[in-house]
């Protein structure tokens, strides 16, 4: 365990303002930081380009939109190695009375469907007739990235690269590399100038299982007031670092925190559901729609941990979970066997705090050094390490 991968707990400490203060500087600043950002982009910046029927923009100002309306709109992120600029898929519904506004976010990693299919969902449930404020809908953030379903954007710099598009926000329109020139236009150009809110949606990596869970800030009070209205499993309170989408967002003034929708790769058609219900709970919260509160993490008895702790294989060969995701764990409990090919037991894994299960390695084979677990707490890690899950 001396040599644990992670992110020493003072590295997620870097990118937060500081517990309370934090909270005052956020709720002072908001208006005035999103009256600076919305000055950015000077209007719509159309390039007079159409594909499959929808405009293209370069910039976007949602307040040049038309009222009452759903228009979809094609965003021109960074050009690719041909010369072919990315294009990114934006849904815009834009109330018929003036609001609040609200961004939802996914598809910042290629394998992460069911980010995808719950913010489609949620577009496809609103009338913007019947709205005050404005849904934005980013639904393919990192497109070359799903186009082969990896996590990562396959650059192409010093030969083929894998970036990790939510480790270089807010990016840099003039930057070194593609993927943090893509970024910055997203940012710069697209969602910091139009967002009041922002819900980045994904899952948790391929390779892990993971329950319904957020990743937030749960210090700052808009961001635990929108999270809490989620009825899921689990919330990561989290103080985020430099490089993530959400942790960027935050130090511009916007609010923002991260759903994530179970495993990678797939649709999660019963997880789904849950984070379209939450999601209507915020955007009823901010009077964008009218209606009743729906289900919430009252309801579900969400869990709520400070800390994760990863549980590391120590060797090679197949694993056996002992445990399932959401399972109560303690100190000493066993929650993993592994054997080699002959069958024999070469390692069993512990956990070494009080907690619940919040990720079980999918594959069932494991070299040494690969997670195993991840078990949300609330101190402390023994190793003074952690992993950031999604």
């Amino acid at each position: 365990m001396e040599n644990m991968p992670g992110l020493d707990r003072r590295d997620f400490m870097l990118a937060t303002i500081g517990g309370a203060a934090a909270s005052v500087v956020l709720a002072s600043d908001h208006a005035a930081a999103q009256t600076a950002a919305s000055n950015m982009s000077g209007g719509t910046v159309y390039t007079g380009d159409v594909a499959d029927g929808k405009q293209v923009v370069s910039t976007l100002d949602v307040a040049d939109l038309e009222p009452g309306k759903l228009h979809r709109l094609y965003f021109r992120g960074v050009e690719g190695p041909t010369g072919q600029p990315w294009l990114v898929s934006v849904a815009v519904l834009k109330g018929a009375n003036p609001g609040k506004r609200v961004t939802l976010v996914s598809g910042v990693h290629g394998d992460e469907m069911s980010s995808i299919h719950a913010v489609q969902t949620i577009v496809n449930e609103l009338d913007p007739a019947a709205m005050s404020g404005t849904v934005m809908a980013i639904f393919d953030v990192s497109r070359p990235a799903i186009e082969s379903m990896g996590r990562s954007w396959p650059n192409s710099s010093r030969g083929a690269g894998l970036i990790d598009l939510n480790r270089v926000w807010p990016g840099d329109e003039s930057g070194p590399g593609a993927p943090v020139r893509h970024a910055g236009l997203l940012f710069n150009r697209l969602i910091r100038p139009n967002s009041d809110y922002v819900l980045d949606f994904h899952t948790g990596h391929t390779g892990i299982d993971a329950p319904a869970f957020h990743l937030a800030k749960m210090d700052v009070p808009e961001i635990r007031a929108m999270a809490e209205l989620f009825p899921i499993d689990q919330i990561f309170d989290n103080a985020g670092y430099p490089g993530l989408l959400s942790d960027a967002l935050f130090q511009v003034g916007i609010p923002a925190f991260t759903p994530e929708i179970g495993n990678g790769r797939r649709l999660d058609l019963t997880m789904i559901p849950l984070f379209v219900e939450g999601t209507m709970n915020v955007l009823k919260l901010h009077g964008i729609i009218e209606g009743p509160i729906g289900r919430t993490g009252r309801d579900t008895g969400i869990f709520v941990g400070n800390s994760l702790f990863p549980v590391i294989a120590t060797a090679g060969g197949i694993v056996e979970h002992l445990v399932k995701l959401t399972d109560a764990v303690s100190p000493g409990q066993k929650i993993a066997i592994q054997r080699d090919m002959f069958g024999e037991i070469v390692a069993e894994y512990t956990s070494q705090v009080d907690g619940e299960i919040g990720g079980l390695r999918s594959d069932a084979t494991s070299e040494p050094g690969n997670v195993i677990a991840f078990i949300v707490f609330n101190r402390t890690p023994p190793s003074g390490m952690e992993q950031y899950p999604e």
